[in-house]
């Protein structure tokens, strides 16, 4: 027993003199994760592309810098933000009532121009676009721009009379650049 209070002792003694355990340094930081996310994408169609009365046998053209004439929309987003331009196009215009008389529908490489406020409106625009194609391009310093169209009617010489109609789509994206 004497043994086991000299041991007891003894230890007693050790821990008291090594002193209370060494504490450890811990340090930390933290971050944020952010993200801004851009503002969505608006597209409003203005004007639709007006050729107006047209004469059997006779092709018409309507240009796309013909104000009231050219279809017209505004593309409205985030800043300088880069984004696709992407044409539906028919080709043909139905007549009314009749989905089974149409009237053919041609679009060319330089039918599509577009200001981004850089330029001058739809008579001296910033660029030209091709409708049969995809296109990029960035908004503008105001976060906005407008995309006009034109595009040629080529009625037989046969063409029913009447009111002929076709959807000209006009859809955008960002490309996330």
């Amino acid at each position: 027993m004497f043994r086991k209070q000299i041991f007891a002792s003894i230890l007693a003694m050790v821990v008291l003199l090594a002193g209370p355990p060494e504490a450890v340094a811990q340090e930390s930081a933290t971050i944020q994760a952010l993200a801004t996310v851009i503002s969505s994408l608006s597209i409003t169609g203005n004007t639709n592309l007006q050729f107006g009365t047209v004469i059997p046998g006779i092709s018409k053209a309507v240009d796309k810098s013909e104000p009231g004439f050219a279809g017209e929309w505004t593309v409205t987003g985030s800043v300088g933000a880069e984004l696709t331009l992407d044409f539906t196009l028919p080709d043909s215009l139905l007549l009314m009532g009749d989905s089974t008389s149409g009237m053919p529908i041609n679009f060319v490489a330089t039918d599509a121009s577009f200001d981004d406020g850089a330029g001058g409106g739809q008579l001296a625009p910033s660029g030209v676009l091709d409708p049969n194609g995809l296109g990029t391009e960035r908004l503008g310093a105001g976060g906005q721009l407008t995309v006009w169209i034109g595009g040629t009617v080529n009625p037989r010489i046969s063409q029913t009379g009447g009111d002929y109609a076709a959807d000209v789509i006009l859809s955008v994206a960002y490309t996330g650049n």
